[in-house]
């Protein structure tokens, strides 16, 4: 695809310039943050509640006009610090009847009558449509005028791997893609169908969305990485919708529309016919929202160490999604395992979007203290450090797993290894392109330590080889690592305090330049705010009777963990 060059690299830290009309790419990047943004804000959201009532029923958070959180969020925490044995009273009701059971949320319907395949090929239609006419009239008439003749030369035509801004290509087209699956999803469509879904909605817009050649980098970003980080929107949005009961609030309504828009759009457009929630299952779900302060410790290359910004604001989401460990919980659809993490700062908008998932797999144990799950990843990645970036859609064997290495010490990992379509390349270079495509074998290796509610330490790993491999440019290489090491301590209840460091190597090697190395270092002082339904993502499945009698009161079994 063509983009015009007037469309500023906001991605990559550029600011921004001239009086004009806001530019695409600057519009969509704005909104995406405000949007995730508001979701990560909404009250009320529950992300990783689970009700101390009967499994099979979802027990609604209830909507608190005031300032004060509803009370199953927090009572674990006030309970562990009753250090005295003394028991706190809790409020009683007033009435002698029963409360009402709340109702369970609307459920898809797994069947054909569920369904609309129709609906979603439309809106998809409509969609590039209305894309297609914003970015005429306010980015670029050239090439988006597209015409009869134009579609036609697309159709007979042969495909480019074309010179898009790095940011557009691996993020923007990604998003798009997640938008195209978002609507088929909402509309009762599995994942397989929502994939062929999205793989329509690129291929569409290729051959009649834009007037230059059809991009096949595109189409692999669009339809693969769309749906890697769509199915992670998908569920997330549909996790806090699930909470909300029969009728979901308002700040629910707002807050998945804001996680994933295809949701919103078509729950708004259609009513009743498609108010239904995805059944999640009840996973195991940790999620933290972190905020705080960076500083670049150490930029290895003098020609833009100048350019850097050494402090900056910062600000991360994460959510472990289906940790394996859980009684009754199984992993029989994609993405019943996800990992996802974003990362923000002002120094450059987005340093970072990861998502992995579980594509086809199985679940395993060892004993009575190992359970895991292990089988086939999809993974969407776009790391940004202000000096280098790398992206990358790729397919990996792995698994993810829990040790109980005590009573109270739990380690936590995924290990993956496999093959992607990436690129990667320095952020300050010139020419039409500072970037490499290539097939790209990458690696993974997390491992968080967990030491009860006290303390945990998060070690991540990772590497990525963009080679000269199906390549743009049939030359050169990069290789690419990133390490983060987090160690958070808790304050009180959710509250916590996290000291991290990370590190960024790039080293290219090309024929006819020098070789470049490039590494940037930054250290991190973070608060955190913890929404895990565990302790700091820690399953527990173990007998009540084999759990030591003296644990602290940080590693104190919740009420009903010990039934999972």
């Amino acid at each position: 695809m063509k983009t015009p060059r007037a469309i500023p690299n906001a991605l990559a830290g550029k600011v921004p310039g001239g009086n004009g009309p806001l530019h695409g790419s600057e519009f969509r990047m704005v909104f995406f943050g405000a949007a995730l943004a508001l979701a990560l804000i909404t009250p009320g959201a529950g992300l990783a509640e689970e009700s101390a009532a009967n499994k099979n029923e979802l027990v609604p958070a209830t909507l608190d006009l005031g300032l004060q959180p509803p009370l199953n969020r927090h009572d674990r925490y006030l309970l562990s610090q009753n250090s005295t044995g003394t028991t706190q009273t809790l409020p009683q009701p007033s009435s002698t009847e029963p409360p009402a059971k709340p109702k369970k949320p609307l459920r898809f319907e797994e069947t054909e009558a569920g369904k609309s395949y129709l609906l979603p090929a439309g809106e998809i239609v409509g969609f590039n449509i209305l894309l297609n006419r914003f970015n005429y009239y306010f980015i670029d008439k050239q090439v988006y005028g597209t015409t009869y003749h134009t579609v036609r030369e697309n159709l007979s035509g042969r495909w480019a791997v074309d010179t898009d801004p790095f940011a557009v290509n691996q993020f923007m087209h990604p998003y798009q893609g997640s938008i195209y699956f978002g609507l088929a999803r909402s509309t009762g469509l599995g994942y397989w169908e929502s994939l062929g879904y999205t793989f329509g909605g690129s291929l569409l817009w290729e051959i009649a969305g834009e007037s230059g050649l059809p991009s096949i980098n595109d189409l692999v970003t669009t339809g693969f990485g769309g749906t890697f980080l769509g199915e992670p929107l998908f569920r997330m949005a549909s996790l806090l919708l699930e909470g909300g009961g029969e009728t979901p609030g308002f700040w629910r309504e707002v807050g998945a529309a804001a996680i994933a828009p295809s949701l919103g759009f078509t729950r708004f457009a259609f009513g009743d016919r498609f108010r239904s929630v995805f059944d999640s299952h009840d996973p195991a779900v940790y999620t933290y929202v972190r905020f705080g302060w960076n500083k670049v410790d150490n930029v290895f290359d003098e020609a833009v160490s100048k350019k850097v910004k050494r402090d900056a604001a910062t600000a991360d989401f994460h959510m472990a999604y289906g940790l394996p460990g859980k009684a009754g919980y199984t992993y029989k659809r994609p993405f019943d395992y996800f990992d996802f993490e974003f990362s923000a700062n002002t120094a450059n908008v987005f340093e970072n979007i990861m998502s992995r998932g579980l594509l086809v797999g199985k679940e395993y144990e060892v004993g009575d203290t190992y359970r895991g799950i292990w089988g086939l990843y999809g993974s969407y990645d776009y790391i940004s450090p202000q000096i280098f970036r790398v992206s990358s859609t790729a397919l990996s064997l792995g698994t993810t797993a829990q040790w109980w290495l005590s009573k109270t010490v739990a380690l936590q990992g995924s290990a993956l290894g496999g093959l992607g379509y990436g690129a990667a390349g320095t952020i300050h270079g010139t020419g039409e392109r500072d970037y490499h495509y290539g097939a790209t074998p990458q690696a993974l290796l997390a491992l968080r330590l967990m030491f009860g509610e006290a303390a945990n330490l998060d070690l991540t790993a990772r590497s990525y080889y963009v080679s000269s491999a199906a390549s743009t440019e049939d030359r050169g290489s990069e290789r690419i690592y990133r390490g983060d090491a987090a160690f958070t301590v808790r304050v009180h209840g959710p509250h916590a305090v996290t000291l991290k460091y990370n590190t960024s190597q790039r080293n290219a090697h090309y024929p006819d330049i020098n070789d470049t190395h490039q590494t940037v270092t930054t250290l991190s002082l973070l608060y955190t705010y913890s929404f895990g339904e565990t302790r700091f993502g820690a399953i527990q499945w173990r007998a009540a009777d084999k759990l030591s009698m003296n644990q602290t009161d940080f590693d104190a079994p919740r009420a009903g963990e010990l039934n999972r």
